[in-house]
């Protein structure tokens, strides 16, 4: 009996104990700054140029010349959160939407910072701002959100947000539910 007591008492202090341990790197990890993880892109002008640039020569349907833009080992991500591409995957993208879009028009403001550590450590730039085109005599317009890494000149990752389902939709399909059980 008494070597059960005792060894409850030391799990219980035990948990207690990585409990506090736990509490406190919580807490000294919520007083960090904004400026302890973010700052000023030392590069700013030419990392928005790099992705600029990117941006309109897609829309103006270079995808050869947007592609010199990307890393030999560029990742995208998005816009679901289980689709990602690399650089021959993206260029092969692009050519088939310009296969089937027309009128392509983009607007977008854009800002820019530097990370200063861990996995997403460097340059970064972000655009939103939005995409038109017509398909099959339909005019769509939405809103994105994209943001690029670049890192020597280069877009090395990058990731675009937007509402495929409007996209969908506006192009005439319907979604159909699963029948019921």
């Amino acid at each position: 009996m008494k070597k059960t007591i005792t060894n409850s008492f030391l799990l219980t202090t035990l948990l207690l104990t990585i409990c506090v341990v736990s509490a406190k790197a919580q807490s000294a990890a919520a007083q960090m700054r904004y400026s302890d993880m973010v700052g000023a892109n030392p590069d700013a002008d030419a990392d928005i140029k790099v992705v600029s640039d990117y941006v309109n020569t897609l829309i103006a349907g270079d995808i050869d010349k947007a592609t010199s833009m990307l890393a030999s080992s560029y990742k995208g991500y998005g816009p679901g959160p289980d689709d990602s591409s690399n650089v021959q995957q993206t260029s092969d993208s692009w050519k088939k939407s310009n296969t089937m879009q027309q009128n392509r028009k983009a607007d977008f403001v854009t800002e820019t910072f530097d990370v200063k550590s861990g996995d997403n450590a460097g340059h970064w730039v972000s655009t939103w701002g939005t995409y038109s085109f017509t398909e099959n005599g339909k005019n769509v317009k939405f809103p994105y959100q994209y943001t690029a890494h670049v890192k020597d000149g280069k877009i090395d990752k990058d990731v675009i947000y937007y509402d495929q389902l409007y996209v969908v939709k506006a192009l005439g399909y319907t979604v159909t539910p699963p029948p019921s059980k």
